[in-house]
């Protein structure tokens, strides 16, 4: 299918709240890492969503270039292109972007998307993140008020996060503390802010002991009550039945039990990176070391040119990094739930 265009993508994130599954956001940087996450979306005969991030953009354009809307561009041409040949629609979106770095990433993006939209083309990317964890509240609210205005008008969907998530990703770090949990306070902001809808969609990361990268269950206490919490509290303000469109970020290490109550709490987008970067990468390590003497020219000998053609461990990885994506949209019930089933 070609990739969603405005109106499909916001069927999607229909469909998940509606029917409280959740769609697993797979960050790539590569085009073989991309070809990997559709295909695991295929082969679950689920809908998905397909991101990158600054530092993944940044080597998209070529690691000497180093040009973040370069990468993304390129990334968002491929992508069109060969998502064609599978059966599930595809949403492409940008991850975390701060605030030093909008004016390079983000907002060049847009105003290629407003072209796009101007000349009746779809825009590039269906939905941006803008992360504003790392300042105030009020300074937070006010920028994502102003990109949700040229977001609306590119027909693109706007994800904020109001909270911090811990832990570092692509050089941006936050401390493991209280600050993890974001508040009813902070939701009723939001919503006096941005609206829910009215003016232009939204989603929103709130956190509740998220924690970006590698550790077990119970380093960190998570607790996805508070998500509940706080679209019951807003929602009653408003007058709406869980008002926020939600995105769990930091997922990794998570157990099955708290991924499954955050998406009956309304989460409808969950980011997937670091356990697909190592179900891509174990698969090519395995290779290496049962084909040592074929992959490296070891005492002066020639090797095996079909042991170390990229392809060969590349189909592995591939293939590695596909199941686990399958399996995340198992557990987050987006299993055989596309649009075209």
């Amino acid at each position: 299918m070609p990739i969603a265009t405005p109106e499909v993508y916001a069927e999607m994130l229909d469909k998940a709240k509606q029917n409280r599954f959740a769609y697993p956001a797979i960050n790539v940087s590569s085009s073989q890492t991309l070809i990997a996450a559709i295909r695991g979306f295929a082969e679950a005969g689920s809908d998905g969503i397909v991101q990158v991030s600054t530092g993944g953009a940044d080597y998209l354009s070529g690691s000497t270039v180093k040009n973040m809307v370069t990468g993304s561009v390129a990334l968002a041409a491929y992508a069109h292109e060969v998502a064609k040949n599978y059966p599930v629609n595809i949403a492409l979106h940008t991850d975390h972007c701060p605030k030093d770095k909008l004016d390079g990433f983000v907002r060049p993006l847009l105003a290629i998307s407003a072209e796009r939209v101007a000349r009746g083309e779809n825009p590039l990317f269906q939905s941006h993140m803008w992360d504003g964890s790392a300042v105030p509240l009020t300074e937070n609210l006010e920028i994502a008020k102003d990109l949700l205005a040229q977001t609306a008008a590119a027909k693109i969907v706007l994800e904020i996060e109001v909270g911090v998530v811990g832990g570092e990703e692509d050089g941006v770090a936050n401390e493991i503390n209280e600050k993890l949990y974001t508040t009813v306070e902070d939701g009723l902001a939001t919503v006096e802010a941005l609206g829910t809808g009215d003016h232009g969609r939204y989603l929103t990361a709130l956190t509740f002991g998220n924690v970006h990268g590698v550790y077990k269950p119970g380093a960190v206490k998570l607790r996805p009550e508070i998500l509940a919490e706080i679209q019951e509290a807003v929602g009653a303000k408003v007058g709406k039945e869980r008002p926020f469109d939600l995105v769990f970020h930091g997922g990794s290490g998570s157990t099955l039990e708290e991924i499954r109550a955050a998406v009956d709490n309304g989460v409808i987008k969950m980011n997937v990176d670091t356990d697909t970067q190592y179900a891509f990468t174990r698969p090519a390590a395995g290779h290496m070391f049962a084909n040592y003497d074929g992959v490296l020219k070891v005492d002066g000998e020639v090797g095996n040119k079909k042991a170390y053609d990229p392809r060969s461990w590349g189909k592995a990885a591939e293939e590695g990094m596909a199941k686990r994506v399958a399996e995340a949209c198992e557990d987050l019930r987006s299993t055989g739930t596309s649009l075209n089933a």
